[in-house]
């Protein structure tokens, strides 16, 4: 579902609406079309094979109560807190109108996105390993997220990591349309953007939650 969702997600509509306008487009194509394109032959082998071996897989269990739904409801709300407060929290060093380098945003935007993929990473990892003592349902799909995972998160952060680029040209936007106001524009714009790629990042995480309730309902 995540990778389904990933064109017309708010951070690429966002994005979108800071570039130049376009000629009438070419017809749009299946998204299992478009998504073809991201796996070659090895990554096909390895998801069938993955499928294949999906009944196999049974329920792992490690002593301990296994994670309810509430607590992975309450912990995946908590992440989701403490970035978006990291997100709000303002620059260091005060932005000026007469500031021309981008390079300064650029730096903190990649900051951000490092302390998002670290953060992000550690409690979907957490999740696999509380799912995979819960039901041998959810085992099975958490073996099918990892597949994934490996296949799709090299791509997609390649994919990220151009998000700058696409500030910048809003920096520039901003700049020659409002030379003394511009500051809080771009600011708001920044925080914006990171946030919806926050929403992004936070996808599979909160696919998982949601087996998890659905599970125990």
């Amino acid at each position: 579902m995540r990778y389904s969702h990933f064109n017309r997600s708010p951070l690429v509509r966002q994005l979108a609406a800071w570039l130049p306008a376009e000629p009438e487009a070419a017809p749009r194509r299946d998204i299992g079309e478009r998504l073809g394109e991201w796996l070659n032959v090895a990554d096909a082998i390895a998801l069938h094979a993955a499928h294949q071996s999906l009944p196999a897989i049974k329920t792992r269990r490690r002593g301990g109560k296994p994670m309810d739904a509430p607590a992975a409801q309450a912990e995946l709300q908590r992440l989701r807190t403490t970035l978006t407060h990291s997100i709000a929290a303002p620059p260091i060093h005060p932005v000026h109108a007469a500031d021309t380098e981008f390079s300064p945003h650029h730096q903190r935007y990649l900051d951000h996105q490092r302390r998002m993929e670290m953060a992000i990473d550690a409690f979907r990892g957490h999740l696999r390993q509380a799912l995979s003592q819960t039901s041998t349902r959810l085992a099975q799909l958490v073996a099918l997220d990892a597949v994934v995972d490996q296949m799709m998160g090299g791509r997609e952060q390649k994919l990220l990591a151009g998000v700058p680029s696409f500030l910048k040209t809003r920096f520039q936007q901003l700049r020659k349309a409002e030379p003394e106001g511009w500051p809080p524009l771009f600011e708001h714009d920044f925080q914006q953007t990171l946030r919806a790629e926050l929403e992004l990042r936070l996808q599979p995480a909160t696919g998982l939650v949601e087996a998890l309730t659905q599970d125990t309902n």
